[in-house]
């Protein structure tokens, strides 16, 4: 399933970037992430759990960083397995930071494939809507680390934890609320 995204967060270019290329810390934004090991070259190890409804998956591997300064421009290839559930998931994200109005813009394309469980519950519109509320958490992170005023508070910084069924409910209410407005705004 694609999934694009644009965020703006009212910082500069260059500082968006330079956090972006702190993957440890940036890794503290995302809700659900957690690094466990640097293994050097832009490769790193770690965990990312997603909780769905009565499904909770845990995906335990390994992404590929890689970034062009001059374009400010980067990717992500990851690929993960849930070994409780034996659900396995694959990401490949392109990133591009550009200046905007309002600071910075940036540009998220990810190409997500589960498979097993984790691919069963979820349908496409769901998880875009789930998606769309982490990205949400994510980006108010972001500035709230960019908007510290030393490097200790920065490093205090991080994502709430992801609670499965109140995100959940809210994609699902949204998903109902855009389908009434269709049905009942053809009139």
């Amino acid at each position: 399933m694609k999934i694009t995204e644009v965020i703006t967060v009212e910082r500069s270019p260059d500082a968006v970037w330079e956090l972006f290329q702190d993957v440890p810390e940036l890794a503290l934004c995302m809700p659900g992430a957690e690094l466990t090991e640097d293994r050097g070259d832009g490769t790193y190890a770690g965990k990312v759990s997603v909780k769905l409804g009565p499904l909770t998956a845990t995906f335990e591997g390994e992404a590929r960083v890689s970034s062009d300064h001059a374009d400010r421009t980067g990717t992500v290839d990851g690929t993960g397995v849930d070994r409780r559930g034996g659900s396995r998931g694959q990401v490949k994200v392109a990133y591009a930071i550009e200046r905007s109005d309002g600071g910075a813009r940036v540009t998220v394309d990810a190409d997500v494939t589960l498979s097993g469980a984790a691919a069963q519950f979820g349908r496409t519109g769901l998880i875009k809507e789930m998606s769309s509320r982490l990205i949400d958490q994510f980006v108010h992170c972001i500035e709230a680390k960019l908007g510290a005023t030393t490097e200790a508070e920065a490093a205090e910084v991080k994502a709430p934890e992801v609670r499965g069924v109140s995100l959940f409910l809210a994609s699902l209410f949204a998903q109902v609320g855009r389908f009434f407005k269709r049905v009942f705004g053809r009139r």
